[in-house]
C-alpha cells in the first residue's frame, strides 16, 4: 500500500532524530508545525461545503445588519430609497407651500430682504447721492459740471471689443475668471465698486436728482464671503420649508446668484431703492424712481440686467432694482433692442 504524506514526513523526522539525538527538540516542534497544517489542509478540503455556508451566512449578516440600518432611518425620516448605483437617497419630505410663499412674502420687504439685512448685519449704511458727493469732493465737482446723458447718441455701427472689460459676461454658465482684476473704488463708506464706473454712476444719481427722482443706492460690490452667505441662507430657508437641497439650490439660484455667476462681485452690479419705496421686488417698477431707471440709465452706461419676460435667457427672476454697467456705446445698444447682455453677445 502507497504511503501518505503524513507516514513518510513522520519516518523521515523519527530517522533523523535517531541519528542526531541533540536535534530531537527541534525535529518534535518542526514535526508539530507542518502537521498542524496539513491536517487543516485536509479538513478544510473534506469539509468545503460546510465552510462555504459559515461564509455566506456571514455576508447576509452583514448585509442584514445595514437594512437594519437603512430601516433606522426610514423609521426617522420616513421612506427611503436607492439609486440605481446603490446609494441611499434621503426622504423627500413633503413641502410647506406655505411657509416658502411666506419666505418669498417676507424678503419682498426691505427689512428682510437679503441684501439689506446682511448690510445691518454688518452695520453697513445705505447712501444717496447728497451723502455720496458730502465725503467727495472730487466727484461733486465731476458731477456738477456733467450730467447730461447721450440719448441721442447712434451706436448701432459701432465696433465692439469682445475684451472690453465693460462687457464681461457673467452668469451661470460663464463664471467668474480666476484670474479677473479690477481697481476697487470706493462709493462712499464701506460701500465700493469697479473704480472705471465711479463717474458714470454719480453722474446718473445727479440727473435723477435733477429730474425730482432719488436714487439710493442699496448693495454694490460684494466679495466671496457675502455673496456666499446670502446664497447659502437662501438655499437654508428654502430647505427649512422642506425642500431637497437641489430643489433648493435651483429655487434660491433664480434670486441671488453663486459666488462665482454674481456680478455683484465684480463691482459692476448696482442694487437700487427709493427712499419712498423700501421694497425690492416687482413693484419696484411701477415707482418714479423704477420708470426713470428704466428709461435713463443706458444714458450713463447702466442696463435692467435681469428684465422681465426675459427669464429663460438670464436664468434669475424679473428684478427691476439690478442695473449693470457695461458702458454707454452698449447699453444704448442694448436698450434700444430690448435685449439682454446675453443676447448682445450672441451679435457680437
Amino acid at each position: 500500500m502507497k504511503k501518505t504524506f503524513r507516514e513518510i514526513f513522520i519516518s523521515r523526522c523519527t530517522g533523523v532524530a535517531k541519528k542526531h539525538k541533540w536535534l530531537r527538540g527541534a525535529v518534535l516542534v518542526y514535526m508539530t508545525a507542518v502537521l498542524s497544517v496539513y491536517h487543516a489542509g485536509v479538513k478544510i478540503t473534506a469539509n468545503g461545503k460546510r465552510y462555504s455556508c459559515a461564509v455566506l451566512l456571514l455576508l447576509f449578516s452583514v448585509v442584514g445588519s445595514s437594512f437594519a440600518s437603512t430601516e433606522s432611518l426610514d423609521r426617522q425620516n420616513g421612506p427611503v430609497s436607492v439609486s440605481e448605483d446603490g446609494v441611499v437617497l434621503a426622504a423627500e419630505q413633503e413641502i410647506n407651500t406655505e411657509e416658502v410663499a411666506s419666505i418669498e412674502a417676507d424678503e419682498e420687504s426691505l427689512e428682510n430682504y437679503d441684501d439689506v439685512a446682511l448690510l445691518e448685519e454688518e452695520e453697513l449704511d445705505t447712501y444717496t447721492l447728497e451723502e455720496i458727493l458730502e465725503n467727495n469732493s472730487t466727484y461733486r465737482e465731476m458731477v456738477e459740471n456733467e450730467t447730461e446723458g447721450s440719448q441721442e447718441a447712434d451706436y448701432s455701427s459701432y465696433d465692439f471689443d469682445e475684451d472690453d472689460w465693460r462687457l464681461i459676461l457673467i452668469n451661470k454658465q460663464h463664471s467668474i475668471p480666476d484670474d479677473y482684476a479690477f481697481p476697487l473704488g470706493t462709493i462712499t463708506g464701506n460701500m465700493q465698486c469697479d473704480e472705471r464706473i465711479l463717474e458714470d454712476l454719480l453722474a446718473m444719481m445727479q440727473a435723477a436728482k435733477n429730474d425730482g427722482v432719488d436714487l439710493v443706492i442699496c448693495s454694490p460690490y460684494r466679495d466671496y464671503n457675502r455673496q456666499t452667505y446670502l446664497f447659502n441662507r437662501k438655499i437654508n430657508r428654502y430647505m427649512e420649508a422642506g425642500m431637497s437641497y437641489m430643489d433648493a439650490y435651483k429655487t434660491a439660484s433664480m434670486t441671488v446668484t453663486s459666488p462665482n455667476a454674481s456680478e455683484h462681485r465684480i463691482g459692476l452690479a448696482i442694487d437700487f431703492y427709493s427712499s419712498t419705496y423700501k421694497n425690492l421686488n416687482a413693484g419696484f417698477a411701477d415707482t418714479d424712481t423704477g420708470k426713470w431707471l428704466a428709461e435713463h440709465s443706458y444714458e450713463y452706461g447702466f442696463i435692467l440686467r435681469y428684465p422681465e419676460g426675459k427669464e429663460y435667457i438670464t436664468g434669475i427672476e424679473y428684478e427691476p432694482w439690478h442695473f449693470r454697467y457695461v458702458g454707454i456705446e452698449a447699453a444704448t445698444v442694448i436698450t434700444q433692442k430690448g435685449i439682454t447682455l446675453e443676447e448682445f453677445w450672441e451679435d457680437l
